[in-house]
């Protein structure tokens, strides 16, 4: 996968399309890869990070609109790589997350004459045993499969979903290119440094394989009907099994007002600052309670449907991408929970360690106190306060937390990779719902409860406090005696320490001097290579050449 050729693995062999496909799509990222490593690292390394930064905003721009271009035009696996990287706001600049925000999973549909093949193939006897009409044109149609709508033969109205024709293989060569360039990637430190990339991998190949296993969704599904089964104001489909298979799910027609036309739901008398909260709270059961989440929260998916006297029901479609949590990871999402509903800072760092989120080594205490300071800024403010903030407040944060952002001491655990998109895209739901929606008023009463269902074990914690305290008192005497007795015997060192900001520049500095003389060394070598070379003395000139380019490598290593 590494090598210098693009051979094309068995799976994209069957066919010159698929083919032609893995080429297109390795092609584009090896063209995508080479424009960065030149501006964001040989420039910003050989003294020209001025020309770099100006320029890259509108370069990440353009680098999305590319792959935006890609993913409309191959669908598959890349629409919902499209997807996933516009969730993350945390790590990718607002220049590529703008512009991919806009990429659903909306695609040319197939042709009916195909979507019948599926049809037929995937219910025995064929699917005008099983339905009296299925509708040409689709409902929706993704990058994986499309919905129509259809009636029963007992007339019942129902909605089918149904795979797109070979969609297998095209997961397969499409995860076959995405694998190369994830090897391509584990090449730079700052990457993978902070994730593992080949769990993250794993991770999205599983989830992408259970959304095309119909029978998984159907199940899930009848899972998410049990949950809310006594909520009224939460509807999912009933599964009618008989009409189902792994390549078709026949579910009840429950779509109603697209949870993103906000005209319609003030036309229907429904409060769009409701349906956020109520969005927003159904959540917060699933992820913190049930530890199980309908993990594709896009506008596609969720439904407000206006019902007699002027309530309403938040309905859910599409249970092909779920989220699991353990019972640590819901612990640690518990102390998440509650640490930044009642500002507190310990409970927070606990939450991450808890989580996993942390690299080996990181500083626990100055993270604390980033935290306190965050919670200065921005708790208790709406969204709307929150994009308006003052930016000399941000800045001065930075500059007071430098040294924490630039060592950015934090990993992606695999197992939150697909509940930090849902949060990120159910963030940006509830502030188009409401400009005013407020996190930390949403959230505060919530962990207030978590908190009063901690209670119960109080004396358990007590006790414990007690045993880990009296710990450390008895070795307390001892731990004096002997500080005592190196003072007498003249052997107590005292040792002062830089600051982790001071030393971080004094590296930066450090660094930035070597890098210096290296490019001075690399210029003259190339020059003086140059002119012997066209002097005609070839062998002295390739070897300062052959010097130049080492110093290059010297400077640009990390």
């Amino acid at each position: 996968m590494e090598g210098s050729t693009l051979d094309v693995p068995a799976s994209a062999r069957r066919a010159p399309r698929f083919s032609a496909r893995y080429r297109r799509a390795v092609l584009y990222f090896a063209g995508l890869l080479a424009r960065f490593l030149f501006w964001d690292i040989v420039l910003r390394r050989v003294g020209l990070r001025w020309l770099a930064r100006r320029t890259a905003a509108r370069r990440y721009q353009g680098a999305a609109r590319s792959f935006r271009k890609l993913a409309t035009d191959m669908g598959g696996v890349w629409i919902k790589v499209g997807q996933f990287l516009s969730a993350r706001v945390d790590v990718l600049p607002s220049s590529i997350t703008d512009e991919l925000s806009g990429l659903q999973d909306e695609v040319a549909p197939e042709p009916f004459d195909a979507i019948q093949a599926v049809l037929e193939d995937g219910l025995p006897g064929g699917w005008r045993e099983h339905f009296a009409e299925v509708e040409a044109v689709p409902l929706a149609a993704a990058s994986l499969g499309q919905v129509h709508r259809a009636r029963l033969t007992d007339g019942q109205p129902v909605v089918v979903k149904v795979q797109r024709p070979h969609i297998k293989d095209i997961i397969r060569v499409d995860l076959d290119a995405l694998a190369r360039v994830i090897a391509w990637l584990k090449r730079y430190r700052p990457i993978s440094r902070r994730a593992d990339l080949n769990a993250l991998f794993e991770e999205f190949s599983r989830t992408l394989w259970e959304e095309v296993d119909y029978v998984a969704e159907a199940g899930n599904a009848v899972v998410f009907g049990e949950m809310f089964a006594g909520d009224e104001r939460v509807r999912i489909p009933q599964v009618h099994a008989g009409q189902s298979s792994a390549t078709v799910l026949t579910l009840e027609d429950v779509y109603a007002i697209k949870i993103t036309d906000y005209e319609a739901i003030e036309s229907a008398g429904v409060s769009r600052p409701e349906v956020a909260e109520r969005l927003f709270q159904t959540y917060l059961r699933q992820i913190f309670l049930e530890g199980f989440f309908h993990a594709d929260p896009h506008p596609g998916n969720l439904f407000v449907q206006p019902e007699r006297g002027g309530s309403w029901r938040l309905v859910f479609v599409d249970f092909g991408m779920v989220g699991r949590l353990d019972e640590r990871a819901k612990g640690g999402l518990r102390d998440l929970a509650i640490g930044v509903g009642t500002r507190n800072a310990a409970r927070l760092s606990q939450a991450y360690v808890t989580l996993g989120v942390l690299l080996p080594g990181a500083d626990l205490a100055r993270i604390r106190e980033a935290e306190e300071a965050m919670f200065e800024q921005v708790w208790g403010r709406n969204m709307q306060e929150l994009t308006h903030m003052d930016r000399r407040a941000m800045r001065q944060f930075a500059h007071q937390f430098r040294d924490l952002m630039y060592e950015m001491p934090f990993q992606v655990p695999t197992d939150l990779i697909f509940l930090g998109r849902c949060v990120a895209i159910l963030s940006g739901m509830c502030t188009g719902l409401d400009p005013g929606f407020n996190l930390f008023q949403g959230l505060a009463p919530f962990a207030q409860r978590l908190m009063s269902d901690e209670q119960g074990d109080w004396m358990e914690e007590v006790l414990r406090w007690l045993v880990s305290e009296g710990q450390v008192l008895g070795r307390l005497p001892q731990r004096l005696d002997q500080a005592l007795g190196r003072i007498e015997r003249g052997d107590l060192t005292v040792t002062a320490r830089a600051s982790a900001g001071l030393e971080l520049r004094l590296r930066h500095l450090s660094r930035s001097l070597d890098r210096l003389v290296g490019a001075v060394v690399f210029a003259a070598l190339l020059l003086v290579g140059a002119l012997l070379y066209t002097d005609g003395d070839r062998l002295l000139g390739g070897v300062g050449l052959g010097l130049a380019i080492l110093s290059l490598v010297w400077v640009l290593k990390p």
